[in-house]
């Protein structure tokens, strides 16, 4: 059987710092009385690396035919349909993308992620580069991105001590459609009233250097800060770059905006009006995160379109027979591609 556009279903997560914005904004099922603060659209970790697992973690198809079957079965199984020549990020075979949305009430930790350097030499660290686009924001919101020119290991050493780190990092206000790209090594942190859709590296490596002083209600206690760490893996002299935006239009008056173009995926933004019909070319995988509209995807394996619409999050396997896009209204997505020869520890 060919593959078809698949979607899966969600992983939500409690966070202390999350809220409702996910089931209210984006649709999405939410356990209630409990602040979420991720969504993990589609994710793939080898065993022990998410909640010390036994075995893999993994996206499980949620629509059509393979109902039921994990996104890592996917990849071992149908791996040249799914990715066509798209390196996988493991040697297990992982997949090489994660994707989720974020909604952040309170901020969340200044935190940092390794490079590959340092995640070669320790084992049990991965790398793992991100980028935001903010979806909605509520007035006044704000991230932190970087450190202020000039700040060395030590002043930020002791600024975290004495508790005003924040101090050093550049503040940005944020706006829906706002981009922000954090290659490893970026120390960073989102801020309170946003909610962002996050593409980044396969990786759940996080080290805390500040938090914020805030006590996790579920033990009563601060949350572990990983200091040492982080200030090994913090790039001191390194400024996260501004991703540079390309509006080029293409066929059928599609908009197409370049987001972030990396080592580990390409991020661009779709415009499409509606009652649009479009032939979808095959051989590569692509993502599609919904930001507004309604549209389908037409494969001759179906007898009726996937359809997708605000909040939900779309895999285009490499190979798909007859596949057509039609849109019902007009519709803005993010569209996630693989740059062939990317790959991750």
């Amino acid at each position: 059987m060919a593959l078809y556009p698949l979607k899966f279903k969600p992983r939500i997560l409690p966070k202390m710092w999350g809220g409702r914005k996910l089931q209210s904004l984006l649709n999405k099922p939410l356990p209630p009385d409990q602040p979420i603060g991720e969504c993990w659209e589609i994710f793939d970790f080898p065993p022990g690396i998410v909640d010390k697992s036994v075995g893999w973690v993994s996206s499980i198809v949620a629509n059509g035919p393979l109902t039921g079957v994990s996104l890592h079965e996917l990849v071992l199984q149908r791996y040249p349909d799914l990715l066509g020549d798209v390196p996988l990020a493991q040697p297990g075979g992982q997949f090489p993308i994660l994707i989720k949305f974020l909604d952040a009430r309170e901020d969340l930790s200044i935190q940092v992620h390794p490079d590959q350097k340092y995640a070669d030499a320790h084992p049990g660290a991965y790398l793992k580069s991100e980028a935001w686009v903010i979806v909605q924001s509520e007035p006044g919101a704000r991230l932190f991105k970087g450190l202020v020119p000039g700040t060395s290991p030590d002043y930020f050493k002791a600024a975290i001590a004495q508790g005003h780190c924040e101090r050093l990092l550049n503040s940005l206000p944020v706006k829906p459609g706002d981009v922000f790209y954090l290659p490893s090594g970026t120390v960073h942190a989102i801020g309170g009233g946003i909610l962002a859709a996050e593409v980044q590296t396969p990786s759940d490596t996080t080290f805390r250097v500040y938090d914020f002083n805030r006590v996790d209600p579920s033990t009563g206690k601060t949350r572990q800060l990983h200091i040492e760490q982080a200030l090994e893996c913090i790039h001191f002299q390194e400024q996260a770059p501004t991703p540079k935006s390309l509006d080029h239009a293409s066929a059928l008056h599609v908009m197409e905006k370049r987001l972030v173009h990396c080592e580990y995926f390409d991020l661009e933004e779709i415009r499409l009006p509606a009652g649009a019909t479009e032939p979808l070319s095959s051989g590569k995988p692509v993502v599609w995160i919904m930001i507004e509209g309604n549209a389908g995807v037409s494969v001759d394996e179906l007898p009726q379109p996937v359809t997708f619409t605000r909040g939900d999050t779309l895999l285009l396997p490499a190979v798909m027979k007859n596949a057509r896009l039609h849109t019902a209204s007009d519709c803005h997505w993010l569209e996630v591609t693989f740059p062939v020869g990317a790959s991750q520890k």
